[in-house]
């Protein structure tokens, strides 16, 4: 068994960050865990293009001879998102030996960065509503969102041709979110089952009109006076969430670095000495960019 040192040691605890970290981001994410997040552990930097592959939209065309069919696309569609962002957060450690005994204290000090982090990737995708252009815009401004808003939502999905084995989300704000849990054919046992029961008693609308209703503190509001909420409804390959990985610290500067991957998403830890305050301190990173990759699967959804 190899003795316990201050340099082992150290490492043991990056790693420990690392582990706990990609669980707790992924927690507090709503559309981070909804769109099409594309990951490879390859070095990047701000700036860099990157390629996501979406399924291709096919074309069939006659043959003369024979009157059968043949497509004309490749393989792979690509759209392209720029990665942008650099977001960081940073959380301080007075006493890094004790979070080995006490996970729940390293989960004290590093929630809050987890949930700055989550913000920032949440903010940023839900500021894309304005590029859904290909779909007139639904619903309006200052008013309440009604099911036939929904409605016409999920027919203008259907008429770009959102294959129907794919999944539909409605992010809306907290308001809209309330306003659709009263509507009344939707928030009774007697006319919609047990959704109108969760409706009622948990709170939780869960699905209508064939959208996944999830809510979002981070909805952007336009205007003033009366402002308009732009919630969006679309399917997952309407919107990408591009990842790649920084660097580690170099040699010689004592700071130590992890990367923690999962599920598509990643991210760096460094820990390294902060004279100022005599404690550890740790920044959780990421390098990302977020961009529309198929403008008819989105429709802004406006109350």
């Amino acid at each position: 068994m190899s003795a316990i040192t201050s340099a082992n040691l150290a490492n043991a605890i990056v790693k420990l960050v690392a582990v706990d970290a990609l669980p707790a981001l992924s927690g507090q994410l709503v559309m981070g865990n909804l769109v099409n997040r594309d990951f490879e552990p390859t070095l990047a930097q701000a700036g860099d293009t990157v390629n996501v592959p979406i399924p291709p939209t096919m074309v069939a065309n006659n043959i003369a001879e024979g009157g059968s069919v043949q497509s004309q696309n490749p393989d792979v569609a690509n759209a392209q998102i720029v990665l942008n962002t650099h977001a960081e957060a940073t959380f301080q450690i007075p006493d890094v030996t004790k979070v080995i005994a006490v996970p729940d204290l390293l989960r004290l000090y590093m929630q809050p960065a987890m949930i700055a982090l989550a913000e920032k990737v949440e903010s940023d995708l839900l500021n894309l509503y304005s590029q859904f252009t290909a779909n007139t815009p639904l619903g309006t401004g200052g008013t309440a969102l009604l099911e036939s808003v929904v409605d016409s939502a999920e027919t203008a999905l259907f008429n770009a041709k959102v294959p129907a084995s794919e999944q539909k989300y409605l992010v809306v704000d907290g308001n809209a979110y309330s306003q659709l849990r009263q509507i009344s054919r939707f928030s009774e046992y007697a006319t919609s089952g047990d959704a109108g029961l969760r409706a009622l008693i948990d709170g939780s609308i869960g699905r209508i009109k064939d959208f996944y209703v999830f809510r979002s503190q981070f909805v952007k509001k336009t205007g003033t006076g009366p402002t308009t909420t732009n919630n969006i409804a679309f399917a997952k390959n309407a919107l990408g969430l591009a990842i790649r990985r920084l660097p580690k610290p170099l040699p010689g500067t004592g700071a130590i670095a992890e990367y923690a991957e999962l599920g598509n998403l990643g991210m760096r830890i460094t820990m390294s000495y902060q004279p100022n305050t005599l404690a550890q301190q740790f920044t959780v990173d990421m390098l990302y960019g977020v961009g529309v990759l198929r403008n008819a699967h989105g429709v802004q959804v406006r109350s």
